[in-house]
């Protein structure tokens, strides 16, 4: 998810190299559906270890013959997959799979998924897990309390609640589509070699801490990064220790890491997971972060990523790097006022973790979108996944 401004700037730079262009390229359809299942072929990983027993879902398949209303004209789920470019596709009500479905060229049951910013929402997960462990004092601790290499930059003053909301002020608008941008030099430092904690500090302030909404990967990597110095571990480490082994997962995931050493994880974006382990994430936010009779995420932690009374993340006030249906909290896009109503992860090309409580609902929808952004696919797809949460409830 990224701005919603300035999609069509004329930018006049000399053509890049091949290297240069490895993040366009990845991303093209329609080879990016075996991009965004294979990218442990592509870039270094780490593991992140299930360990503990597994718990398989159980499964009552529903073919799901019902229809969404969207512009104007009725749309079945087939429709939906085809005209969002669905890769892979799971609903969990009750816990169960009722519906399940994989139209991409190379998804399975066991095919783990390039999830994009879904990661940002797995990170918080951790943070509220390293909170309750006493690893992280508070919220309101600055990032230099755990990364002093940002003294002097933009994120000095910085609190870990203003990154976890994405109010930092510190940035410009993402916008993939502009050679030069803050998020490309992040994306090329990543895959060509270049030291991307170096691109970070030297973003500039925008605004005053706290101020406004700016959806930004920055701010999410930052968090990654006073994770791992907190907890003394890496993401992969702290996420096998603290979460994956106790969520009954189908398979190991892992992070991707970058090129450069030392080798770090994308805490914003390099998550990889089968579509059914995303689920049982999704299902533990669901159940107030317990799983298996155990509090895995802190109840009231799992309450603050389902909304926030702070008007500048509310509903429909996130500015141009939020679409009008959005609020945001806890890196995660809220959908409503309540903290019992929907709220999803979301990623880039069509990735999501929907989640609605009341309704006990859980779906996960991979796709290889042609662009990183598009507010109609977007729309379609949130409009047809309520629809889902409704049939059940």
């Amino acid at each position: 998810m990224t701005s919603t401004t300035a999609r069509h700037a004329v930018v006049t730079a000399a053509e890049p190299s091949w290297w240069g262009r490895q993040g366009d390229l990845i991303m093209r359809r329609p080879f990016n559906e075996w991009t965004f299942t294979h990218m442990n072929w592509l870039m270094p990983t780490e593991r992140v270890a299930r360990g503990g027993p597994h718990r398989p879902l159980p499964l009552s398949p529903d073919p799901l013959d019902l229809t969404y209303r969207f512009a104007d004209a009725d749309h079945t789920l087939s429709d939906l997959h085809r005209r969002t470019f669905t890769t892979a596709f799971v609903v969990l009500h009750h816990g169960e799979i009722v519906h399940e479905a994989y139209p991409g060229a190379f998804a399975g049951p066991r095919t783990r998924m390039q999830l994009f910013s879904i990661s940002k929402s797995v990170t918080s997960m951790l943070v509220g897990i390293a909170l309750a462990d006493g690893a992280i004092g508070s919220i309101k601790d600055r990032v230099t309390d755990y990364r002093p290499d940002f003294l002097g930059t933009a994120y000095e003053e910085t609190t870990l609640a203003e990154l976890l909301d994405m109010t930092s002020g510190v940035g410009d608008p993402e916008m993939w589509d502009v050679p030069g941008s803050g998020i490309k030099r992040f994306e090329q430092a990543i895959l060509g070699g270049g030291d991307v904690a170096q691109v970070i500090r030297s973003a500039t302030r925008t605004a005053a801490p706290g101020e406004r909404f700016n959806y930004s990967t920055f701010d999410a990597q930052i968090l990654g990064w006073v994770l791992e110095a907190a907890t003394g571990t890496t993401l992969a480490e702290y996420a096998a220790k603290r979460l994956w082994r106790f969520i009954g997962a189908d398979r190991d995931a892992y992070y991707w890491l970058t090129r450069a050493h030392p080798r770090t994880a994308i805490g914003a974006g390099s998550f990889n997971a089968t579509a059914r382990d995303v689920a049982r994430l999704g299902l533990l936010m669901a159940n107030d972060g317990v799983a298996d009779g155990i509090q895995i995420v802190p109840r009231e932690w799992v309450r603050r990523s389902r909304g926030s009374d702070l008007p500048q993340v509310a509903v429909g006030s996130l500015g141009p790097s939020g679409y009008p249906h959005y609020g945001y909290s806890n890196q995660w896009w809220t959908l409503g006022d309540s903290a019992f109503q929907a709220f999803t992860g979301l990623g880039v090309h069509g990735q999501y973790l929907f989640v609605d409580p009341s309704a006990d609902i859980v779906i996960v929808k991979c796709s290889a979108w042609p662009t990183q952004d598009d507010e109609r696919r977007d729309l379609e797809t949130i409009t047809a996944l309520r629809r889902i949460a409704d049939h059940f409830a």
